[in-house]
């Protein structure tokens, strides 16, 4: 099945508020003009937005939990104190472990680290594990990206007598977990500015606050500065990989720790650089994070174990890095060849059940990888425009694990509550969650899921919108259009790269399809004088809608710059396309 037609909507633009924001914000009315469409409508927000400074990062000490946590931690080191950072398997858990990791090891601390088994485990704190480190004499756990939910597991550190601080981004239960110490952006009272910290993000402020505390002074010593630069990098990892809003001091997370990436990586990141084939580049990307260094990082946790991620990340010997790189690379392909067989098999089911009729779509399967559902279920999400949830099924009814993913305005978390009884435990937010279910149970699931979903949008999933920022001539496609766009950098969530409209455009000569196995659409477009390549990534089955109205065509996208063999081209990346002159709007 195709995957779900777009509605597309072009913005509305304001020309004489674009000039006025221009000529305030010092920009150009381009620039003006995306600001306005992404709310920003004062010089201030706009300068902000765009040059992102580092002293955009909010003071450490105003996280709530950040104060108290810090004290403690720097008193466990000063007194000798066993102490273990525990951290989930994905990229940011990853990245907030190694962040806090590395400032102990600076500070001479006795310290470990501990990242449990997927497979074995699963996600976050887990009552076998507290009480191994209480017995191998772990006298701090500190948690990274996870714990926040976990009550039962704090009450057993706090019968073992464990001190517990617990650091987290996550959605929180009805009840907090007794720890010591709570570290949380949205803990009940909060005035932090800016809800949308990743989980190495709020490790990021916590090991800030404790250099400053080793330093004396609020501005930290040399060493600790150079410490939280390759930190900040860290912590950009993290924040992409967990797609978190790029606003507020997240884009200067982002937008300095990708420079630092680029022109100083530790030995480790290097290494991953280079695996990734990025090696290179001088100016990496959130893009670069999302799609080739950040699933690198995901393949150990997702397949294996996620320590050997800790250690690259840590670690000062460039051949261990390499070793470690390589390996991450050798395992991301057997990913991508499990996630390929596993959407494959998903999308039979659906078809063949009809399950694309429903609200929703609740699957599972004995031979699906836990480690891979979940990108399964966002291939579903984009394909289908319905919430998703699949679980990797186990032999003899034994408890199964399984993730969701969403569409906007759908909260998963709140709808796996609605679940509960079907459930053997979850947790999450709005986006993405996880979840454990007997496999006796996943018809019941798949029935109170789609019931809940249908009434949620009154029927069935409205169509997915694409948002077009402005209708753009081809003869418009300058240079200097795309250094306009630069200046908006980084994208990611909730400041998407822009898509443009083109329309009343003409087929120049025959499109192909391209690439390995022809998943890929090449073709060029002509309007006016104006003709440019296009390229529509696993488009290849649409060429004949594209040639259906005579070579007439209309085109959503993005501009590009192909930079190869010494030649810079710009080229258009195709987003959506419609046959006829003038598409349909919303």
């Amino acid at each position: 099945m195709p995957a779900v037609r777009k509605l597309w909507h072009l913005v509305p633009n304001d020309a004489a508020a674009a000039d006025r924001l221009a000529r305030e914000a010092r920009t150009t009315s381009v620039v003006a003009q995306l600001l306005l469409n992404r709310g920003i409508a004062t010089a201030e927000a706009a300068r902000l937005f765009l040059d992102s400074p580092l002293n955009a990062l909010h003071a450490p000490e105003s996280l709530p939990g950040v104060p108290a946590a810090a004290d403690r931690i720097a008193r466990a080191v000063l007194d000798g104190k066993k102490i273990c950072i525990y951290g989930d398997y994905d990229v940011d858990g990853t990245t907030g472990t190694a962040i806090l990791l590395g400032l102990l090891d600076l500070l001479g601390a006795k310290a470990e680290f501990y990242v449990p088994n997927r497979a074995e485990e699963g996600y976050g704190l887990n009552v076998e594990a507290v009480r191994l480190l209480a017995k191998c004499g772990i006298e701090l756990l500190v948690t990274v990206d996870c714990g926040i939910a976990s009550v039962a597991e704090a009450e057993e550190a706090q019968r073992l007598g464990l001190a517990l601080i617990i650091t987290d981004h996550h959605e929180m239960g009805e009840r907090l977990p007794p720890a010591d110490v709570l570290v949380h952006p949205r803990l009940p009272g909060s005035t932090y500015p800016h809800a949308g910290l990743s989980g190495a993000g709020v490790a990021f402020k916590l090991a800030w606050a404790i250099a400053q505390r080793a330093s004396g002074s609020d501005k930290v010593a040399p060493r600790f500065r150079e410490y939280l630069m390759d930190a900040l990098a860290l912590a950009a990892l993290g924040l992409v990989a967990d797609v978190m809003p790029l606003r507020d001091e997240n884009r200067s997370f982002v937008r300095h720790g990708l420079l630092r990436l680029a022109a100083k990586p530790t030995v480790g990141m290097a290494a991953l650089i280079a695996a990734a084939g990025l090696g290179e580049s001088k100016n990496l990307r959130a893009e670069d994070i999302g799609f080739k260094l950040a699933p690198r990082i995901n393949a150990a946790g997702r397949l294996e174990c996620a320590r050997l991620v800790v250690e690259l990340l840590t670690t000062t010997n460039p051949a261990r890095a390499k070793e470690i790189a390589e390996y991450l690379e050798d395992l991301n392909s057997k990913r991508q060849w499990i996630e390929k067989k596993a959407t494959a098999q998903a999308r039979e089911m659906v078809e063949a059940n009809g399950y694309d009729r429903e609200a929703g779509i609740v699957l599972g399967h004995a031979d699906w990888h836990q480690g891979v559902v979940g990108i399964v279920a966002s291939r579903l999400v984009e394909q289908y425009a319905r919430p998703v949830l699949l679980a990797a099924l186990k032999a003899n009814d034994e408890l199964s694990t399984g993730s969701g993913r969403s569409v906007p305005g759908f909260l998963l978390h709140e709808a796996l509550n609605a679940c509960t009884a079907e459930l053997q435990g979850h947790g999450g937010h709005a986006a993405a969650a996880g979840f454990k279910v007997l496999p006796s149970r996943l018809d019941a699931l798949r029935t109170k899921f789609c019931d809940y979903a249908a009434k949620h949008f009154n029927g069935e999933p409205p169509a997915p919108r694409l948002r077009l920022e402005a209708e753009v001539p081809l003869s418009a496609l300058t240079y200097g259009l795309l250094a306009d766009l630069e200046k908006l950098e980084p994208y990611g969530a909730d400041n998407v790269r822009p898509r443009f409209l083109a329309t009343g455009l003409t087929l120049e000569g025959e499109p192909k399809k391209m690439g390995k196995g022809e998943h890929h659409l090449n073709f060029r477009v002509r309007q006016g004088n104006a003709v440019i390549r296009a390229v529509g990534w696993s488009m290849a089955e649409r060429i004949e809608e594209l040639a259906s109205a005579g070579g007439k065509c209309c085109l959503a996208f993005t501009p590009k710059l192909n930079e190869w063999q010494g030649q810079r081209k710009i080229e258009i990346e195709v987003v959506d396309l419609r046959p006829g002159s003038m598409p349909e709007l919303v």
